[in-house]
């Protein structure tokens, strides 16, 4: 990388940025903007040395804008934090493959390696940067520009003579405009002895973040191109016998068909097969779904850690091993459609949350994560299951952005009302807003009894007095879901005034209908 002042100011602008949108700030739009100026600020100081990245490092702007702007689109926390990380994730994956672009072909030693690098260059490549020694200037080459001090002190003397010249036409603008004067003494402000701390902290982080974005820079100028891939085969010795690795692989085959096949028996008996047994559908979902999941999860990590450490030195071995692993994966799948349908058993007993929701997702990514097992390994690319998982776990982050997880908590417990379930207001207004343009909806339905409308419009009430507080007004934390929330409260205003906010008894907060019926609103 030249020796030139981009990179610094490039940085130390990105670390003011940084301040200038988060201090005091909750994130919303700030995340998504500041994303975009990280990744426009690493093009301008590679793209000026001549540094281009490569096209399958293109490919990961696609997710990282996307997630980028979910985090101002949706307000549902799991969602959020997962947009988030993600971003960051892919953002430190394109700085690590910048210019060779082999991410696809990482293992995961190589994610837990080249993650370990980019740390390191974080705070190494910046003194690295500062201490190299430019080359010597031979006497037939043009004479040397003045140097990093001589340059400084110019600037300095410049700024020296400009501060006079500032002061009188500030006083001069801030006679002739209020809100101008008004500014100006908030910014004089941040400068009074009593706000020096508070200066000095944020100067403080202001140069961490700069520091740490020259890193990441200079990480991708100088060591994304050199991405050695790891052979994991050498780096864990095969040391179990194909013998024992298809002796515990037979062994899980053997229980998960057993399990398989008692629950065909359930499967299609209906509550009578499952009553005989002394369980209500209730009780069978709550018992089940939680533990089917978890199996599938550890039997593909079984499956992965057999296959990293077992020998298979024969064709017949190779094929009787991915036999076994393909037959339990199988049964898994299976496994996980139990696991679904004791889900869809528990929501029709108490309804949908957040946390069925993520449950709902979450399985569907993991059967076909399981399918992509199968491929991979009759295909014998194993190589290529950690971007497998990669991809899903993106799928799962997509997907969840894209349903909408509170509106559709809402969708779904309203629509269970016409089967005679209870719509539970407490649960409702304790969502956030991307829930509430769905609740209105619900509200306004004409299709709907009154006794939906009624607790739609309890719910709206009792959202509003337990969160007054949840919209930002400032731009910087701007989100869509507080907009379209605002909108929706906005048009049922009117409608909303009949219903009467207040304590109960044991002074928790209740609305009443203008029916008569009495909603409770939870903790506020």
């Amino acid at each position: 990388m030249k020796r030139t002042t981009v990179l610094w100011v490039t940085v130390l602008v990105l670390g003011w940025c940084f301040d200038f949108l988060f201090w005091r700030q909750a994130a919303g739009l700030n995340f998504a903007i500041y994303v975009l100026l990280c990744l426009a600020g690493g093009w301008l100081v590679l793209g000026l040395n001549g540094l281009r990245p490569s096209r399958r490092a293109l490919l990961l702007l696609i997710p990282i804008l996307f997630f980028a702007a979910v985090t101002f689109i949706r307000l549902e926390p799991f969602t959020m934090a997962l947009a988030f990380l993600l971003t960051l994730a892919l953002m430190a994956l394109l700085a690590a493959s910048f210019l060779g672009g082999r991410w696809p072909e990482y293992s995961l030693t190589d994610y837990v390696v080249q993650a370990a690098r980019l740390v390191g260059s974080l705070f190494a490549q910046p003194l690295i940067f500062l201490s190299e020694k430019k080359p010597p200037v031979q006497p037939d080459q043009a004479p040397r520009p003045r140097s990093g001090w001589k340059r400084f002190w110019a600037v300095l003397r410049g700024l020296l003579i400009a501060l006079p010249v500032i002061a009188v036409f500030a006083a001069l603008l801030s006679s002739a405009d209020l809100v101008f004067a008004q500014r100006l003494n908030d910014l004089a402000g941040l400068f009074r002895l009593e706000n020096l701390p508070q200066v000095l902290f944020r100067a403080f982080y202001i140069l961490v973040v700069a520091y740490a974005l020259a890193g990441v820079f200079l990480h991708a100028a100088r060591k994304s191109q050199d991405e050695h891939l790891w052979n994991e085969r050498s780096l864990v010795p095969q040391f179990l016998g194909f013998t024992e690795a298809a002796v515990v692989l037979g062994a899980v085959v053997a229980l998960f068909a057993a399990f398989v096949i008692i629950q065909f028996r359930y499967f299609f008996g209906g509550q009578a097969t499952i009553s005989v047994q002394g369980y209500t559908y209730s009780e069978y979902a709550r018992r089940g779904f939680g533990e089917l999941v978890a199996v599938a999860v550890c039997s593909l990590l079984l499956f992965l850690g057999l296959s990293a450490i077992a020998r298979r030195r024969s064709p017949a071995q190779r094929w009787g091993f991915s036999g076994l692993g393909i037959a339990m994966v199988l049964l898994v799948g299976v496994i996980l459609v139990s696991a679904y349908q004791r889900l869809l058993l528990y929501e029709a007993a108490y309804g949908f949350s957040r946390l069925r929701v993520y449950t709902h997702v979450f399985m569907v990514w993991l059967g076909l994560l399981l399918l992509a097992v199968v491929l991979l390994e009759l295909l014998r690319r194993e190589r290529l299951f950690p971007l497998a998982a990669l991809l899903a776990t993106l799928g799962l982050g997509a997907t969840l952005a894209l349903v909408n997880v509170d509106a559709t908590i809402v969708r779904q417990n309203v629509a269970r009302v016409r089967l005679g379930q209870a719509l539970d207001v407490a649960y409702l207004a304790s969502l956030s807003t991307d829930s509430l343009p769905a609740l209105a909806q619900a509200f306004d339905s004409p299709a709907l009894p009154s006794n939906v409308h009624a607790a739609a419009g309890a719910a709206l009430v009792c959202w509003q007095a337990i969160h007054w507080r949840a919209f930002n007004l400032g731009w910087r934390s701007f989100t869509l879901s507080d907009f379209l929330a605002r909108q929706a409260l906005q048009r049922e205003k009117m409608k909303l005034k009949p219903y009467l906010l207040g304590p109960d008894d044991n002074e928790q907060m209740t609305v009443t209908s203008p029916s008569g019926s009495l909603f409770h609103c939870g903790s506020d």
